[in-house]
Order: C-alpha cells, then structure tokens, then sequence
C-alpha cells in the first residue's frame, strides 16, 4: 500500500471511530475516491482526432499528413493523437506490412512514414498551430526482432525457456516481464526520450491494464519532470486513473450504444451504465467516448455498418455526454470502408459531408463550460422522454447544453425545461435562438433518426 492510500484508510478508520463512540450508524458512501493526477491546464476542454499514417493518404507519409493540419484546425481538433510510428517487427509479421503495435525498435520512425527530421517538422508545425500532438505506445510487448531480445530475462518466457505472445492469437509480439529491473529502466528512458527530442505531449498506451500500474506512475511523475504530459490508457476500468492517467476509453459505452443502434440494447441499459461508471470512476478523471476508432473501424464494421440511420444520433452523443470526444480519421467524410490493419488500404476521402457537422460539435465542446472534460464540465441530468428517444442537460454556471435524439421511425414529441432566463441557441433539426423565461420549457417534434442541441449563447 503506498502512503497515499495509507493516509486514506487512515482517515477511514477515524472516521469509523467518531461514528461509533457517537452511537451514529457510518453512512458509505458510493462515490469513489478523487485521482490524484493532476491534468494539463490545456486539456480542461479539449479533443482528440486518432490519425493512422498509413491510410491517411496515398504516400501514408508524416509530410503528406501535415497538409491537412490547416483542415483539421479549421474543423477545432485539440490533440493529435499518432497511431505508432515506430519500425515494426518482420519476424512473425502478420500481413504485408504487419501491425504498427509490434514495435522494432521503440526509439526509431518507421522509414514508411518518413525520417525523424519529418516527424520533428510534423510535431512543430503541429504545435504552431496550436495542437498538442501525444503518440501511441506499446509497453506490453514487442516485435520479436526487436533488439531488447537479446537480454532474454527481460521478456516472460514459457515453461521450456521460450519467447511467448502475451495472448495467444497475438503470434506477432512477445510479452515483455515487468519483473526486471533493467527492461522497467530501457522502456522508461525510451518514454522519456520522445518528449525530450521531439516535445510530444503525451502518450496513449496500448493495453496499459496489462502493465503495472505502479510502473505508469513513475513514468506520469518522470514525464511530467520534463513538461506536463497527458496520459491516456487503453483500459475500460477505474484503476489506472487514481494515480497513474488522465483518461481512459469508454469502452462499455462504446458496446452498448452498438447494441442500441442494432436493437439489442435499450436507452434504459444506457441510464444504468452511466449510474455505475458515477459510482466507480473519480469524477475528476476523464472518458473517451467514441463512435470509432482503429479498432472498432477495422474489426467491428463502419460507421454506416454499426449505426445505421442513428450514426449522427450516437456522434452528437459521444460529443455531449461526460467525457472527451474521439473522431477517428475519416469519419468526418463517411468512413463507410473498414481499414485492412496489416496492409496498406488507404482512407476513401470523398465529400467530407461531416466536415461541418464535427466543427460544430468541436466548437460547442471546446466554448461552452457545461461540455468541458471530467470535473471541469457540467453535470449530466436525464430528461424524460418517448421510447426510443434520449435527452438530457448538462450545465455549468450560466452555461447549459440540452440534447436530444430519435432513434426511432417516428417523429417524436420532445419537451425539454429550459433553467434560466437566457438565449439559447438552436442546431439540429432547427436552427435560430430562443429567448428564454427561467421555468420554461420548450416543447417540439424531433423526426426520425435526427438530432437536436440547444446551447446557451
């Protein structure tokens, strides 16, 4: 138990003692502790767009991406977030080109995308511009000609000596041992080597429940040292965020808003998620909700595939409940394509048709405080609705959002209350302003398969 928690049970224990000599039952309370780790100033209200190189475009080069960064400023992207960029492992490759998570050498730039110098060029204009740029990391595992396996106790060996996958269908990595001192120090040093020469503003780490977690504090704490680093955790569970990340991914979310597009779940499974994730995740951490990613995109189905009609309903969803937004490249122009994972299989840009819509929704998530990320942002309040439909309010002092979506066939009757006497702005089905009477309320038919923000001016 480290000194922190130890001054948590602590108090714990006093405050059982007080009760008790009072004869007054302890009350416990459900809320979880808050996370000691301390975000960025920058990251209070920001995004993150996921960019894979290698189907960006037709060169999948750092230098070719850079030309769109004016696009994606335009469209309000904050964070940069790079899938990896390192060499990837030939021995055992799946596929052509094999997976960017099978690392060859965790401080070299994949000659496919480019040169170091690209990268260090792509990271500075980025961050002219006004992005923060955090790139994908793998600690778990690496390529198996990658040059650390020549110290063979630095990896978890089977029971005959050997290299082994850290999951069986994983035939392309090896399982990196945690236990040894000397890999904990090499992994550390590479971390701290792509802030230092390159200024990247953090990392997103693959698998990260499946590194110990006291190794992620030290790396937060090291990191930090350099410059304040934003840490995020491919994990679904509170762990990691009480002292270790900044955020994790939503994942359950992610499920069952797949399962409501295709029937299987209800709105009402979506109400008892968010009353769990209130009881077991720190308030002051952030989520990633999403409608895609890497993943998702290239194992699970497209946009069009997954949501349907309701693809639009779930974005503005992900984009106003209590977290940080994710797009995934593409989706601002229809990603009705998966991506092949291990070949080259570039992104159909076509019209960008939703160009428009995620500047809008960037644009509320980053104005207006009721939408800021974790504690920063406004509480999440459920309004009653027709089956099939969702709406609620978040607000955060004299700034409010209201969102509603239909899912169904039908038009649907929505009446929302309105908390203050303020103007209010209109997108969605309408747009326009109300002004508005504390008490009121506005009442209003919502088509099918549409959406429908309301928005303190």
């Amino acid at each position: 138990m480290n000194s922190y928690s130890k001054k948590i049970a602590l108090v714990t224990l006093l405050i059982g003692v007080v009760f008790a000599s009072c004869g007054t039952p302890e009350k416990k309370s459900e809320a979880p502790r808050l996370s000691t780790v301390e975000h960025p100033e920058w990251s209070k209200n920001a995004n993150i767009y996921e960019v894979n190189i290698r189907q960006y475009s037709p060169e999948g080069t750092f230098n070719a991406f850079r030309e769109d960064l004016p696009r994606l400023k335009e469209m309000g992207v904050k964070i940069l977030w790079l899938m990896p960029v390192q060499p990837i492992g030939e021995l055992n490759r799946k596929g052509t080109l094999g997976s960017y998570y099978s690392i060859k050498d965790y401080e070299g730039i994949n000659p496919e995308f480019g040169t170091k110098e690209d990268f260090k060029a792509l990271v500075d204009e980025a961050h002219e511009m006004g992005f923060k740029v955090i790139l994908d990391w793998v600690a778990n595992h690496s390529a198996w000609d990658n040059p650390w396996t020549a110290n063979k106790d630095w990896y978890t060996l089977d029971e005959d000596g050997n290299f082994q996958p850290p999951v069986a269908d994983w035939s392309d990595v090896i399982d990196l041992n945690y236990e040894n001192e000397d890999m904990r120090a090499a992994m550390l040093d590479a971390l701290v080597y792509w802030v230092d020469e390159f200024g990247i503003d953090g990392y997103r780490c693959d698998v990260a429940g499946m590194v110990p977690v006291d190794f992620w504090i030290t790396a937060h704490e090291e990191l930090d040292k350099i410059k304040d680093v934003f840490m995020l955790a491919e994990d679904g569970e509170p762990e990691l965020l009480f002292e270790a990340f900044d955020m994790n991914y939503a994942w359950e979310y992610a499920h069952v808003i797949r399962e409501i597009a295709k029937g299987e779940q209800s709105f009402a499974d979506l109400d008892s998620l968010f009353e769990r994730d209130a009881k077991r995740f720190p308030k002051n951490s952030y989520r990633m909700y999403f409608t895609s990613n890497h993943d998702e995109n290239s194992w699970n189905g497209t946009d069009p595939g997954m949501y349907g009609d309701n693809f639009e309903n779930f974005a503005v969803l992900s984009a106003t409940v209590q977290g940080m937004p994710l797009i995934y490249n593409g989706q601002e122009s229809v990603l009705d394509k998966q991506l092949e994972f291990f070949e080259k299989d570039e992104i159909p840009w076509k019209s960008y048709s939703y160009q428009n819509f995620y500047t809008l929704l960037l644009d509320l998530n980053t104005s207006n405080q009721a939408l800021w990320n974790g504690a920063y942002g406004g509480d999440f309040k459920r309004i009653s609705s027709p089956e099939e439909t969702y709406a609620f309010s978040r607000k955060k002092g004299t700034d409010e959002v209201i969102v509603a979506i239909n899912n169904s066939d039908e038009p649907k009757q929505i009446s929302v209350p309105l908390w203050s006497s303020s103007t209010y702005a209109k997108y969605g089905v309408t747009e326009g302003e109300i002004n508005a009477e504390n008490g009121n309320t506005y009442d209003f038919e919502l088509p099918p398969h549409r959406w429908f923000i309301l928005a303190t001016k």
